[in-house]
């Protein structure tokens, strides 16, 4: 106020900045609070001549890649003229060049930034004034029409992608700069981007979405009619299960039937009875009227009892491993039988204090693979069954004292201590500790043996590799085809750091698109981060899960000993964003929580209401990389509804790609594969097929070492090959949903189908090609006949999703001067519309 009495003693008009006590204003609200507070005082109390007040509500710098700058220049606009509203006759003003910063030394660029800038400034919101270099000012109607969308889409922030256009056009006009110095022609003007062209609409397109009543169901019988599970075990006699079985150390015949009589409870929710219930129902009625509660980590409870109770290499050991031959201590699934008195009096603590709807099993690591370390891989089925059984002992004797409380057994699966995304060697990226068939293979023999012990659902947890996680879901999808069963699966992901992405480099969006397939009734995050750090990715997960959404985080980030300093409160407090924002319905600890833990979370969680289903509309294909990609939503470089398929790494698309892996230059063909992607590739197709090339082994080489470079595998992969054999192997080490490229009715109906089913459970999506057992259709009709014949086989018979079933209908070659050949081309387009109509939510290919 000193300050402007003096100016007004002078006679001074004033440029008044808009800062205050607490800093510069950047945001629209902060520049009009400020600058309306300034006129309020030097109008109301000073007496200043409001028609001699400059605003400078600061020009800050746009295009510098930082999100919170990206608003700057439509932040500005807008203030500009909600000020001259609210405060009469006052001027604005900008130091302009501010705005151009990030794109110094190309004048062009940056006067065309502030043409298109002071247009909207001055015309639609009432600038007045501002600091200019007037010689080098561009007219807005002497822009370039592609100019003046890419300053149009970065002054007001109107896509994502366009800081990085204006830089690909600085870097053109730069080079155009060097041309002329040098007396060289121009460079090649980019492209830019293109207008986006509306995708063909059929009548399916236009059905609107509905409410989801539950998560998306498996395909098989018993998922899809709720049948209850017997819970009658020892009537699943598979031969692989009984193998499995016979291979028991079990000291006795564990009983493996745990049906209850119809009449143990009330028939009404809450109350459930194994066997006359179905767990999935009961699942769906808990998650949709309340937040469920989980219980917390094992692995700290063993260590606090260890604090107040000796717990060493001899009481790890107990009676029953007295002799072993190699130190088990920190072997805490064996302390199932060495020590159940322990387990069973955790799982007791977490259901009675806690307040756990649901348990986890005290099974992590018992799997072949991890217990190898202990040499214990002969007693893997009795480490998970006691796991189990003494869970669903504790559970049904805490049912009893409330039956309107049910507590369920969560079967849990972890990731193993091997990875089959990530070399362990840096001299090899090809390398692997571990094969798809391997895991299958354990998590097989865990899953039979949880199922034996109680369990009422299973979840694979903990995932760091999502390939891992592909395994343990196809094998739990072969233990319900096996059985007939119908058993809720639920998946737990973990994000390593703040990037967001699992320890093999995927995001939590295409983490979920690598796994949907499998219908997970339940997905979430758990361990690595405490709450307030997973928060932006729970928020992700929660805006395009289909199913249930949990999350069990750690009591915090662990401190310089390992430990974590959250308490019960602090983790409540933290886990309540989630609550607020209605994205859990279960919730439950990793790492550091305790009872007490899950008491006050559950505590807190009874305020709040549990997420509700997104609404299920039009089905969409869902591929992933290390990165998602919606195709349906796609549209290409040119702005066509088209997803780019690069074919530069095919051994037919690209000489210079065949002599390398004839050569075996896989590290030079990466760079081959990085420059598609680069060039604006969504998917990349892969193709070795030669006859001088041993097709299997190249394919899974390329494969694993593609997938370790970030550049390459962060978008989805193609498969491609013309032996099926070649195209599964190359799929087993797939952590992300690729396409695979191709099958036929060639082959027949029956080995069509089984290679449909195969694909179908490994989640790839599929290219059909139009070949039956007559041969290549060529003409309209041909083309589409047997593209609804091979659709009703796999939808109706294979139960494939349509939406990620490809029709490659035949591109065949025109202008050969061959009659027959003239309408090839136009035999394409019709055929394609006519598929597309009578075929719901496939693509076309070719």
């Amino acid at each position: 106020k000193e300050q402007a009495t003096l100016l007004k003693k002078h006679g001074a008009a004033v440029v008044v900045m808009a800062f205050d006590e607490e800093g510069q204003a950047a945001t629209e609200e902060e520049k009009v609070r400020i600058c309306k507070r300034s006129y309020d005082i030097l109008v109301d109390e000073v007496k200043f001549p409001p028609e001699d007040i400059i605003f400078d509500p600061n020009v800050l710098t746009i295009g510098t890649g930082m999100e919170e700058h990206a608003d700057y220049g439509v932040d500005f606009i807008k203030a500009t003229k909600r000020i001259k509203e609210i405060c009469p006759y006052v001027k604005i003003s900008g130091g302009i060049s501010n705005l151009s910063f990030g794109f110094r030394g190309v004048m062009k660029i940056r006067e065309s930034i502030h043409s298109v800038f002071l247009q909207h400034a001055i015309l639609e919101s009432g600038m007045d004034v501002g600091i200019v270099n007037p010689h080098e000012m561009i007219a807005y109607q002497e822009l370039e029409d592609d100019m003046k969308q890419l300053c149009d889409n970065l002054v007001f922030n109107k896509i994502p992608e366009a800081t990085d256009d204006m830089l690909e056009r600085t870097g053109y006009e730069r080079a155009c700069i060097d041309a002329r110095k040098k007396n060289l022609p121009p460079p090649r003007k980019p492209r830019g981007r293109l207008p986006q062209m509306p995708r063909l609409q059929f009548d399916y397109d236009k059905i609107p979405p509905k409410p989801a009543t539950e998560p998306p169901l498996p395909t098989s019988d018993a998922a899809q009619n709720h049948v209850p599970n017997p819970y009658i075990n020892s009537n699943l006699t598979h031969e692989k299960i009984a193998a499995i079985r016979a291979k028991a150390t079990n000291l006795t015949k564990p009983n493996i039937d745990y049906t209850q009589p119809s009449d143990t409870y009330p028939s009404s929710f809450p109350h459930f009875v194994r066997g006359r219930d179905s767990v999935r129902e009961y699942v769906t009625k808990l998650f949709t009227s309340r937040i469920a509660i989980y219980d917390g980590a094992m692995g700290t409870m063993i260590q606090n009892y260890a604090k107040r109770n000796r717990l060493e290499e001899e009481e790890y050991r107990g009676d029953r491993f007295a002799n072993w031959t190699c130190a088990t201590k920190g072997n805490n699934d064996q302390l199932s039988i060495s020590q159940p008195q322990i387990i069973q009096g955790i799982y007791r603590q977490y259901l009675e204090e806690g307040g756990s709807d649901l348990i986890g099993t005290n099974t992590f690591s018992s799997t072949t693979i991890a217990m190898a370390d202990y040499e214990m891989e002969d007693y893997v089925y009795e480490l998970n069954y006691e796991g189990a059984r003494l869970a669903r002992e504790v559970c049904d004797e805490v049912t009893a004292k409330d039956p309107t409380k049910p507590r369920f057994v969560v079967g849990a699966i972890g990731p193993t201590n091997r990875t089959g995304s990530i070399s362990p060697s840096v001299e090899d990226p090809a390398a692997r500790n571990v094969t798809f068939d391997e895991l299958v293979e354990a998590y097989f023999e865990q899953i039979v043996a949880l199922m034996d012990g109680g369990a009422d659902i299973l979840m694979v947890e903990t995932i760091f590799d999502t390939l891992n996680a592909k395994a343990a879901l196809y094998a739990v999808g072969e233990y319900l085809e096996f059985t007939g069963l119908d058993v809720p699966v639920f998946v737990s992901g973990t994000l390593v750091d703040q990037s967001g992405r699992t320890l093999s480099g995927q995001t939590g969006e295409a983490f979920y698109a690598s796994i949907r397939h499998a219908k997970p009734m339940c997905v979430g995050l758990n361990c690595a981060l405490g709450a307030k750090h997973m928060t932006p990715f729970v928020e992700k997960l929660a805006k395009c899960v289909e199913c249930f959404l949990h999350v069990y985080s750690n009591a915090g980030l662990p401190n310089a000993m390992g430990g974590y300093d959250d308490t019960p409160a602090d983790m409540a407090s933290e886990n309540k964003v989630f609550f607020e924002n209605g994205w859990l319905n279960m919730v439950g600890g990793c790492c550091g929580s305790t009872p007490p833990h899950i008491k006050a979370i559950r505590e807190m969680s009874e305020q709040f209401e549990p997420r509700k289903l997104p609404d299920v509309g039009r089905p969409k294909m869902w591929l992933s990389g290390l990165e998602d990609l919606i195709v349906d939503d796609v549209h290409n470089h040119l702005g066509m509804p088209f997803l780019n398929v690069g074919e530069r790494c095919n051994i037919s698309g690209s000489i210079r790609f065949k002599k390398l892996m004839m050569k075996g230059d896989y590290a030079t063909a990466m760079d081959i594969a990085k420059k598609q992607v680069e060039d604006g590739a969504h998917v990349l197709d892969i193709n070795v097929d030669d006859g001088m090339l041993d097709g299997l082994a190249a394919m899974q080489k390329f494969v694993k070492i593609a997938i370790t470079e970030p550049e390459v595998s962060k978008v989805p992969f193609m498969l491609d090959a013309s032996k099926f054999e070649i195209v599964l192997a190359g799929l087993k080490w797939c952590q992300g949903k690729p396409i695979i490229n191709s099958i036929s009715l060639k082959v027949g109906e029956e080995l069509f189908k089984e290679q449909a089913t195969l694909l179908k459970k490994h989640g790839a999506a599929v290219v059909v090609m139009a070949f039956d057992e007559e041969g290549q259709a060529a003409t309209e009709e041909e083309k589409v006949r047997i593209c609804k014949r091979s659709y009703d086989i796999l939808v109706d018979e294979v139960k494939f999703p349509p939406e990620d079933i490809v029709f490659d209908p035949n591109v065949l070659t025109i202008g050969t001067g061959m009659e027959e050949h003239a309408n090839y081309g136009v035999d394409f387009i019709k055929a394609t519309k006519r598929i597309k109509e009578i075929c719901p939510y496939v693509k076309i290919s070719g």
